[in-house]
C-alpha cells in the first residue's frame, strides 16, 4: 500500500488532519485538485470569524473549546499571526432564537458574553446605526482567523512531519478492495491505503455515491466584498467582527484588517450549483452587490466606497449542521462534509478528532448530532 491513510481533499479539514496524522507517525498522503491554499473550495477570502458562545447549537461547544486551544498551539508552532482578538458581536431582534441560544451556550459553559442594547452598541461602537428593537451579545474572547495563513501553516508543518501532498489532480474514483481503499485521480493514476478520509467539499457526495451512500448536500454560490473604512472607526481595536441575524437575511462582517477594508458577506441565500459547475464571477447577478450595499448604507454609516467583490461556495445540508461520519458498510472510509458556511473555525479540532478516530478508534467527542443517519 502507498500509505496508512489517504486524505481526499487538502482543504481546511484535510490539511489539519494530515498534520495531526503525521504528528502521530502515520504514513499519510493527501490528494487535492489544486495547490492549497487555493480558490477552488471554501477556505479562501483571507478571514473567518471564530466564536464560542454559539447560536447554532450547544452540540458545537465542546468542539469549539478544543478548537480555541488548537488555534493558539498552531500560532506557536508556525510562528504566524493566525488570530485577531477583536471580539465578535452577534446582532438580532430581541426575541431572536440565535441570540437566545448563544446566551444559553455561554451560561452553560461559563463563556464571556456581554448583552447589549441598540443604544449601547451605537455608543460603544459608533460605526453602527441600528433600529431600537435590536439587541446584541458581545463575545470579547472571539475574533478573526486568517484562513489561508492557517492552511499554509498546516501544509508546511505536515510536510515537515512526513505528510505527502499530491496536488493538481482531482480524485475521480473511490473503491474499497480487500484490506485497502483505492483512489483514482483524473490522470488515471491510483494509490491505495488502509483507510481513507474523504473531505473534498463538492466532490464528497459524488465520490461516496460510488460506495452506495447518498448525502443530501447542496452546493451554493456565495459572494462577499470589501468596502473602504477608516481604521480609527472600523479597525480591530475599535470595531468587532459581527453576525447579524435578521428576519429576512443573515449577514456577517469583519473590521478593516491590514488596510484591506471592511469585509461583508451574506450567509443565507445564494445560487444553487451542481458539483463541478463553474462559479459565475462577482457581479454576474444584480443582488451580488446590491444586497451588500444596502446593508452598508442602512447600518454602517461611516463605511465608504465599494472596493472589490469575490465569490466562493458553501456545501450545505438541509439542517445546516455538519456531517462527520464513517461508512456504515466500509468502516475504513471516513468522511467530513457540508460545514454549511460555518465550519472553518472547527478545522483544527475536526482534523484532530479524525486522526484520533482513524488511529485509535475513538474520535473523543460525541458525534451523534452530526451523523448522516439523522436524515433517514
Amino acid at each position: 500500500m502507498d500509505a496508512d491513510i489517504v486524505v481526499v481533499g487538502a482543504g481546511s479539514v484535510g490539511l489539519a488532519a494530515g498534520f495531526f496524522l503525521a504528528q502521530r507517525g502515520a504514513r499519510v498522503v493527501l490528494v487535492d485538485e489544486g495547490e492549497p491554499p487555493h480558490t477552488l473550495g471554501s477556505h479562501h477570502g483571507s478571514t473567518r470569524l471564530t466564536r464560542t458562545a454559539y447560536g447554532e447549537g450547544a452540540a458545537y461547544i465542546p468542539l469549539l473549546l478544543r478548537a480555541r486551544t488548537l488555534w493558539r498551539e498552531l500560532e506557536q508552532l508556525s510562528g504566524e499571526l493566525l488570530f485577531e482578538p477583536c471580539g465578535v458581536l452577534n446582532l438580532g431582534v430581541a426575541d431572536s432564537p440565535f441570540l437566545a441560544q448563544a446566551a444559553l451556550s455561554a451560561a452553560q459553559y461559563g463563556l464571556a458574553l456581554e448583552p447589549q442594547t441598540a443604544a449601547g452598541i451605537e455608543t460603544r461602537w459608533p460605526g453602527w446605526r441600528l433600529p431600537p428593537e435590536w439587541r446584541g451579545g458581545y463575545e470579547p474572547e472571539a475574533g478573526v482567523l486568517y484562513c489561508e495563513r492557517a492552511l499554509a501553516a498546516w501544509r508546511r508543518l505536515g510536510k515537515e512531519g512526513g505528510a505527502r501532498l499530491l496536488a493538481g489532480q482531482a480524485v475521480t474514483g473511490l473503491r474499497v478492495r480487500p484490506g485497502r481503499v483505492e483512489v483514482e485521480r483524473a490522470d488515471g493514476s491510483r494509490l491505495s491505503a488502509a483507510k481513507a478520509l474523504v473531505c473534498a467539499g463538492q466532490r464528497v457526495a459524488p465520490l461516496l455515491a460510488q460506495l452506495g451512500l447518498t448525502l443530501p448536500l447542496q452546493r451554493v454560490r456565495k459572494t462577499f466584498a470589501w468596502y473602504e473604512a477608516d481604521p480609527g472607526r472600523y479597525g480591530p481595536e475599535v470595531f468587532p467582527g459581527f453576525s447579524a441575524v435578521l428576519a429576512d437575511a443573515i449577514y456577517y462582517g469583519f473590521p478593516t484588517l491590514e488596510g484591506a477594508g471592511l469585509k461583508l458577506g451574506r450567509h443565507d441565500g445564494g445560487q444553487p450549483l451542481a458539483p463541478g459547475e463553474p462559479l459565475a464571477p462577482f457581479g454576474a447577478f444584480e443582488e451580488d452587490r446590491a444586497e451588500l450595499d444596502a446593508f452598508v448604507q442602512a447600518r454602517l454609516p461611516g463605511v465608504g466606497e465599494f472596493i472589490e467583490g469575490k465569490t466562493c461556495h458553501y456545501i450545505r445540508t438541509p439542517d445546516e449542521h455538519f456531517i462527520l461520519d464513517r461508512h456504515p458498510e466500509h468502516d475504513q472510509v471516513y468522511f467530513a462534509s457540508a460545514c454549511s458556511g460555518h465550519g472553518f473555525k472547527f478545522a483544527g479540532v475536526l482534523g484532530e478528532l479524525f486522526a484520533h478516530w482513524m488511529l485509535d478508534g475513538d474520535p473523543g467527542f460525541d458525534l451523534a448530532p452530526f451523523r448522516l443517519g439523522r436524515f433517514e
